[in-house]
Protein backbone atom coordinates (compact mmCIF):
# COMPACT_ATOMS: atom_id res chain seq x y z
CA UNK A 1 0.00 0.00 0.00
CA UNK A 2 1.27 3.46 -0.94
CA UNK A 3 1.60 6.67 1.33
CA UNK A 4 -1.48 7.85 -0.93
CA UNK A 5 -3.33 5.32 -0.37
CA UNK A 6 -2.90 4.84 3.44
CA UNK A 7 -3.84 8.51 3.66
CA UNK A 8 -7.03 8.33 2.01
CA UNK A 9 -7.98 5.45 3.85
CA UNK A 10 -7.56 6.69 6.78
CA UNK A 11 -9.36 9.53 5.69
CA UNK A 12 -12.03 7.51 4.59
CA UNK A 13 -12.14 5.88 8.46
CA UNK A 14 -12.04 9.10 9.99
CA UNK A 15 -15.23 10.05 7.85
CA UNK A 16 -16.77 7.51 8.80
CA UNK A 17 -15.85 7.24 12.15
CA UNK A 18 -17.22 11.03 12.70
CA UNK A 19 -20.26 9.96 10.71
CA UNK A 20 -21.39 7.08 12.84
CA UNK A 21 -20.69 9.27 15.99
CA UNK A 22 -23.10 12.16 14.70
CA UNK A 23 -25.74 9.79 13.27
CA UNK A 24 -25.59 7.64 16.60
CA UNK A 25 -26.41 11.11 18.67
CA UNK A 26 -29.42 11.68 16.86
CA UNK A 27 -31.07 8.05 17.82
CA UNK A 28 -29.89 7.97 21.94
CA UNK A 29 -32.64 9.12 24.38
CA UNK A 30 -33.06 12.70 24.71
CA UNK A 31 -33.41 11.86 28.65
CA UNK A 32 -30.83 14.30 29.72
CA UNK A 33 -32.31 17.82 27.76
CA UNK A 34 -35.48 16.69 28.86
CA UNK A 35 -34.82 16.26 32.52
CA UNK A 36 -33.17 19.86 31.86
CA UNK A 37 -35.88 21.20 30.44
CA UNK A 38 -38.44 20.11 32.59
CA UNK A 39 -36.01 21.04 35.78
CA UNK A 40 -36.70 24.79 34.00
CA UNK A 41 -40.15 25.10 33.59
CA UNK A 42 -40.54 23.59 37.50
CA UNK A 43 -38.36 26.28 38.47
CA UNK A 44 -39.52 29.06 36.23
CA UNK A 45 -42.95 28.23 38.05
CA UNK A 46 -42.24 27.96 41.40
CA UNK A 47 -40.45 31.78 40.87
CA UNK A 48 -44.64 32.81 40.28
CA UNK A 49 -44.34 32.28 36.16
CA UNK A 50 -47.94 31.20 36.45
CA UNK A 51 -48.54 33.92 38.20
CA UNK A 52 -46.48 36.56 36.20
CA UNK A 53 -45.67 35.03 32.80
CA UNK A 54 -48.77 32.94 32.31
CA UNK A 55 -48.23 32.86 28.15
CA UNK A 56 -45.15 31.72 28.62
CA UNK A 57 -45.77 29.57 31.34
CA UNK A 58 -48.72 27.77 28.87
CA UNK A 59 -45.73 27.68 26.00
CA UNK A 60 -43.36 26.01 27.98
CA UNK A 61 -45.89 23.19 29.36
CA UNK A 62 -47.11 22.53 26.29
CA UNK A 63 -43.68 21.82 24.85
CA UNK A 64 -42.64 19.95 27.48
CA UNK A 65 -45.69 17.91 26.61
CA UNK A 66 -44.81 17.37 23.05
CA UNK A 67 -41.48 16.67 24.24
CA UNK A 68 -42.62 14.14 26.32
CA UNK A 69 -44.61 12.42 23.82
CA UNK A 70 -41.78 12.71 21.08
CA UNK A 71 -39.38 10.64 23.47
CA UNK A 72 -42.31 8.23 23.70
CA UNK A 73 -42.31 7.82 19.73
CA UNK A 74 -38.27 7.93 19.86
CA UNK A 75 -38.11 11.21 17.85
CA UNK A 76 -35.34 12.31 19.93
CA UNK A 77 -34.49 14.84 17.54
CA UNK A 78 -37.96 16.29 18.18
CA UNK A 79 -37.44 15.97 21.68
CA UNK A 80 -34.32 17.64 21.77
CA UNK A 81 -35.85 20.60 20.10
CA UNK A 82 -38.68 20.84 21.82
CA UNK A 83 -37.14 20.55 24.95
CA UNK A 84 -34.73 23.45 24.06
CA UNK A 85 -37.59 25.76 23.57
CA UNK A 86 -39.72 24.81 26.66
CA UNK A 87 -36.66 25.58 28.63
CA UNK A 88 -36.18 29.01 26.76
CA UNK A 89 -40.05 29.69 27.37
CA UNK A 90 -39.25 28.69 31.21
CA UNK A 91 -36.42 30.67 31.60
CA UNK A 92 -38.43 34.00 29.78
CA UNK A 93 -41.20 33.06 32.64
CA UNK A 94 -39.02 33.15 35.44
CA UNK A 95 -37.09 36.22 33.85
CA UNK A 96 -40.44 37.88 34.05
CA UNK A 97 -41.39 36.74 37.23
CA UNK A 98 -38.83 38.12 38.93
CA UNK A 99 -38.68 41.17 37.16
CA UNK A 100 -42.79 41.81 38.25
CA UNK A 101 -41.72 40.80 41.63
CA UNK A 102 -38.63 43.64 41.52
CA UNK A 103 -40.62 46.21 40.38
CA UNK A 104 -43.33 45.57 43.32
CA UNK A 105 -40.83 45.73 45.63
CA UNK A 106 -39.94 49.05 44.34
CA UNK A 107 -43.69 49.99 44.06
CA UNK A 108 -43.64 49.34 48.08
CA UNK A 109 -40.22 50.97 48.73
CA UNK A 110 -41.51 54.11 47.01
CA UNK A 111 -44.95 53.96 48.84
CA UNK A 112 -43.39 53.67 52.92
CA UNK A 113 -40.67 56.20 51.27
CA UNK A 114 -43.73 58.57 50.65
CA UNK A 115 -45.44 57.97 53.80
CA UNK A 116 -42.33 58.65 55.48
CA UNK A 117 -42.10 61.99 54.11
CA UNK A 118 -45.49 62.76 55.10
CA UNK A 119 -44.77 62.13 58.75
CA UNK A 120 -41.89 64.16 58.51
CA UNK A 121 -44.11 67.00 57.20
CA UNK A 122 -46.93 66.66 60.11
CA UNK A 123 -44.16 67.41 62.46
CA UNK A 124 -42.03 69.99 61.50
Amino acid sequence: MTITSSRWLAALLGLAAVLAVGCSSLKTPATADVAVSKAAVDNAAGAGGVQYAPVEMMAARDKMALANKAMADKDYKLARELAAQAEVDAKLAQSKANSAKAQAAANALQDDIRVLRTELERNN
